[in-house]
């Protein structure tokens, strides 16, 4: 809706914005294309930069940074926490809300390089060039670090306004982006395209950072060039840039030339192949090998003209469980003894999707007290290395982790979780939890102490830790049903590293162990037909007792001495359905069409 406000005066603000132009300021480009035409846009905006030094570009913000285009409030406009189609989550004042120090999103905000300073030692001038340096929550601005700019597959970190951290799914690189919202996807690429003109002679002399180019033309690494050009046709100049370029010139002397001129994008380094084909199918998905609480997949890669970059997993009512790369996964966190069907959908770099491939069904095999893994977490996916302490959220295995007043640098096995005065809590899991098994240890100072351990809010245990790593185990915890998991750390000032999370399912109404193979027994036919269930086993004659019990644990029907006189028992009526039939010495489960 704000974009639609402000596009009746689009025209009036793009034909004032040039008006300001210098008279001249792009005088000896035209004709000019490829290597030859960068260079020369390098001489025109070095003319005439003045360097106001790196404390300068909070004053600068005063009149570049400030919204009025969206909300129109006059408050920072940070492309970190702007919703361009909507309420912000929050907003910053400028000069009140300057960062300081901060631990979770709105905290304040602080100056955000757009091309890392790692990578060019902080030198100047570029380290206070306005033209590449944003105010940015100070938050997600940590969770960026120096990251390049790519497309995201399967996020990390994802802050209030929907900017994203994790894998890049970005043809040609594979390793952890940032990826910015739609609406400001444009004035990173161009900011970035003026970063590698503004200071193409010094390029060679920069670290990559996994972005730059080590020479002057075309000064980007090919992937992350590609990925800047798609954007910057995706996203094209918005009024909001125009005025923040006009206001930088009248701070700092000189411009931007692809917000000027967004022609010269496409006269300097060609124009970007627009993908519209979408993959083909994933053909031959198969579920196999189930436990109580996992289903394993696999499938035939999909085809695309230029790559898929990755597969959406979905169940068949439509719930997203998760996106991978390759073409097997494993569905974890499943309520024993249930019928899952799933399907998968193909994706490329520009969004394209596949048609979905074909449906497999498989159903989880019963969960006993100290059975199966009903789940695990080795902090694989933890946000990227940071010491200072704030709120980290993560998902992996299709379950959400929040760890608060936490950091990511610490190691035990491999990746940590480290927890001052905060909490390590999942979201909602299925199948319940028996034994619970983590690995702990004290960081930097402190005395041996122990964790506290709760199960849907409740303290079940504690879990020592002290100097050195140690395993410990909780058993017999036995609560069924949905459960979270929270590990909470109470001495404040220790700093606790967890590690090698895992626990056992647990279900009320499957409590009693299956027999040995000699007190078994079978059921036909399975489905069942016309309400009649029989039942096949030595010495079920002897049996007292039968119960037909559902998914949810609710007892249904109870049958005394069920097969005195025969091996049949009579259903009342059970709509479809999974059920379990469970007698004084052996459970089976049944299925009603």
């Amino acid at each position: 809706m704000k974009r639609i406000l402000f596009s009746l005066l689009f025209s009036f603000a793009f034909i004032n914005a040039f008006a300001q132009i210098p008279t001249g300021y792009y005088n000896g480009t035209t004709g000019l294309t490829g290597a030859a035409l960068k260079s020369k846009l390098n001489l025109i905006i070095t003319n005439g930069h003045i360097d106001h030094g790196y404390g300068g570009l909070w004053s600068g913000y005063q009149t570049t940074d400030r919204d009025y285009y969206y909300e129109n409030d006059g408050t920072i406009l940070d492309i970190y926490s702007e919703n361009a189609n909507g309420t912000d989550p929050y907003t910053f004042t400028y000069g009140t809300n300057q960062c300081g120090s901060y631990s979770t999103e709105g905290n304040c905000y602080n100056r955000e390089h757009v091309v890392p300073q790692s990578l060019f030692n902080s030198n100047s001038p570029m380290v206070a060039d306005i033209h590449f340096i944003r105010p940015t929550d100070g938050k997600v601005n940590g969770m960026r670090s120096n990251y390049p700019y790519g497309k995201v597959g399967s996020a990390s970190f994802t802050s209030l306004n929907g900017s994203k951290l994790g894998t890049s799914i970005s043809p040609g690189y594979s390793g952890i982006v940032f990826e910015p919202v739609d609406a400001f996807k444009g004035d990173v690429a161009r900011m970035i395209l003026y970063f590698v003109t503004r200071y193409e002679t010094q390029l060679s002399g920069f670290s990559t950072g996994n972005m730059l180019g080590g020479s002057a033309f075309p000064g980007l690494q090919t992937w992350e060039l590609n990925q800047l050009l798609a954007w910057n046709t995706l996203d094209p100049v918005s009024p909001a840039e125009i005025g923040r370029n006009n206001a930088s010139y009248v701070y700092q002397g000189n411009r931007n030339p692809y917000i000027d001129h967004p022609e010269y994008v496409d006269l300097i380094w060609g124009t970007p192949v627009v993908d519209t084909q979408a993959p083909t199918a994933a053909t031959n998905l198969v579920a196999n090998n189930p436990t109580s609480n996992s289903i394993s997949l696999s499938w035939t890669a999909a085809t695309d003209n230029i790559g898929v970059t990755g597969y959406d997993i979905y169940f068949s009512n439509g719930t997203l469980y998760s996106t991978v790369t390759g073409t097997t996964a494993t569905v974890q966190g499943l309520t024993p003894l249930t019928t899952y069907t799933f399907y998968i959908i193909a994706k490329d770099a520009a969004g394209n999707s596949s048609v979905q491939s074909n449906t497999a069904t498989e159903t989880t095999l019963a969960g006993q007290p100290g059975g199966a893994s009903c789940g695990t977490e080795d902090f694989s996916n933890i946000p990227a290395a940071a010491s200072s302490y704030a709120t980290q959220t993560w998902t992996n295995n299709g379950i959400t982790w929040n760890a608060t007043d936490a950091r990511t640098d610490q190691t035990i096995t491999g990746k940590a979780i480290t927890i001052r005065d905060g909490y390590l809590l999942s979201s909602t899991l299925s199948g319940g939890i028996q034994n619970l098994t983590v690995k702990t240890q004290l960081k930097f100072t402190g005395s041996d102490n122990a964790l506290n351990l709760e199960v849907n809010g409740v303290q079940v245990g504690t879990i020592p830790y002290g100097a050195t790593a140690g395993t410990y185990t909780i058993n017999n915890i036995n609560v069924s049903g949905n459960v979270t998991i929270k590990l909470i750390n109470p001495i404040s000032g220790n700093r606790v590293a967890i590690d090698d999370l895992s626990w056992t399912c647990y279900n009320s109404s499957l409590a009693t162990s299956e027999t040995s193979k000699d007190k078994a027994f079978g059921i036909y036919p399975n489905p069942v037909k016309n309400n009649e269930l029989f039942v096949k086993g030595e010495n079920i004659s002897k049996i007292s007792k039968a119960e037909i019990i559902d998914l949810s644990g609710k007892l249904i029907q109870v049958i005394h001495n069920p097969f005195k006189n025969s091996n049949k028992i009579n259903l009342k009526n059970l709509s479809k359905g999974v059920y379990l039939l469970k007698t004084d010495v052996s459970i089976a489960k049944f299925i009603v069409e």
